[in-house]
């Protein structure tokens, strides 16, 4: 059997010890209490559940009343994109039934879809570009908060921090500090940047932000936003009154405590993950350059997350690509995995203006938690031998 690397920690992660032994007592018979009944059992979970608050808010550099937990990343950034757009076509609040949202063509699905919901609500949306590195076009952003684009001034101004299929990372101080001049909300999405970089929204100037459990060695199935001002949008989920309403129905408590921790762990642990992330993201990337002349590294121009590698080789395809680094034991992907199974090019890629046949065989290696220097040499080494076998089997059928 090859020995197996995993190279999609961008995809999810592995829950860690501290994170698994936090969540065991809310998972037995110690604390398992619904947090909203007033008897012991309730109130030790209640008691979880406000700790893991508080961590997490102290981790963002925020309230614990300015946190909510939800099911993951994609119901938050639903809830950042579509409940703030529901709340200002109402006409509640200052924007007087008005809803104009900017955002770009290289976000999560979660906020393009929640985008395209919007607009069938009555939003209007506009779509900025982004350079070939992914990176927004700052004058553009300029010309819609001055209300030079179709649909005014924007109320509400979408956009990720680190993309989590090429890595880049966007100027979010600069972006958030224009739309507080414009008085146009600012959503990110910060789910790739947690633990990796210096995520503090305290003198940020953004309304909403999301971030994820998994992506940081946390439990699966939970999220949590950070909304300044919950009054700003509505909840997408109906039903009881638990926190505060926003987002109702009994919580997910063992996965609250693990994600508490999971956030402490990765902001006490930030400074050195990005250090040594990058350094084997580098080396990898380097061996690779070295040994593919003709490699395609995506958004290389760019300021990267320093986990994310997205590259291309010419005459390869992603998908066959994957199933020899697989069968080799190397563990990657294609882009995003929320959208695997589609045989089109990445939405983010072309966006970037990739071409097509490179689009379609670009393939991501992430490292994180379980990634070792000592690796590279047989990752450079396999990743070119499976390029040599794509491309010789597509040779082969080229003339069959």
């Amino acid at each position: 059997m090859p020995e197996r690397i995993y190279l999609d920690h961008a995809a999810t992660t592995p829950v860690r010890p501290e994170v698994r032994e936090a969540m065991l007592p809310y998972l037995g018979d110690e604390a398992f209490g619904n947090p909203s009944s007033s008897h012991h059992f309730g109130r030790a979970a209640r008691a979880g559940l406000e700790t893991a608050r508080l961590q997490i808010a102290e981790a963002l550099g925020v309230e614990g009343r300015e946190v909510f937990f939800t099911s993951g990343g994609t119901e938050a950034d639903n809830m950042a994109v579509l409940g703030a757009a529901m709340v200002q076509l109402a006409g509640e609040g200052a924007r007087g039934g008005r809803c104009h949202i900017v955002s770009s063509p290289t976000e999560h699905k979660a906020v393009l879809a929640a985008l395209t919901e919007a607009e069938h609500l009555g939003a209007r949306v506009t779509m900025l570009p982004v350079d070939r590195n992914g990176v927004l076009d700052m004058a553009a952003l300029d010309d819609a908060l001055a209300g030079k684009l179709p649909g005014g001034r924007p109320t509400l101004v979408s956009i990720m921090w680190v993309n989590n299929e090429s890595g880049a990372i966007q100027p979010i101080r600069e972006i958030a500090d224009k739309c507080a001049a414009a008085d146009a909300c600012f959503h990110t999405d910060a789910v790739q940047a947690l633990g990796k970089l210096p995520v503090n929204l305290k003198n940020l100037p953004c309304a909403s932000a999301v971030i994820s459990a998994h992506k940081i060695c946390g439990p699966k199935g939970i999220g949590a936003i950070f909304a300044r001002d919950r009054k700003c949008m509505k909840g997408l989920v109906l039903g009881g009154g638990q926190q505060g309403g926003i987002r109702p129905g009994t919580e997910n408590v063992a996965g609250a405590v693990g994600f508490g921790v999971a956030a402490m762990i990765a902001t006490a642990e930030q400074q050195e993950a990005y250090r040594t992330y990058k350094a084997i993201r580098d080396a990898i990337e380097a061996g690779l350059r070295e040994r593919l002349p003709d490699l395609v590294v995506h958004a290389a121009g760019a300021e990267r997350g320093p986990n994310i590698l997205n590259v291309s080789v010419p005459e390869t395809d992603s998908e066959t690509m994957l199933m020899h680094l697989d069968l080799a034991g190397l563990a990657c992907a294609s882009g995003s995995a929320c959208s695997t199974g589609s045989v089109e090019p990445s939405h983010v890629l072309t966006a970037m203006g990739v071409p097509r046949d490179l689009a379609v065989a670009a393939v991501r290696l992430s490292v994180g938690c379980l990634s070792r220097i000592e690796q590279v040499p047989h990752v450079v080494e396999t990743f070119t031998a499976c390029v040599a076998k794509v491309r010789k089997l597509r040779a082969v059928l080229a003339r069959a």
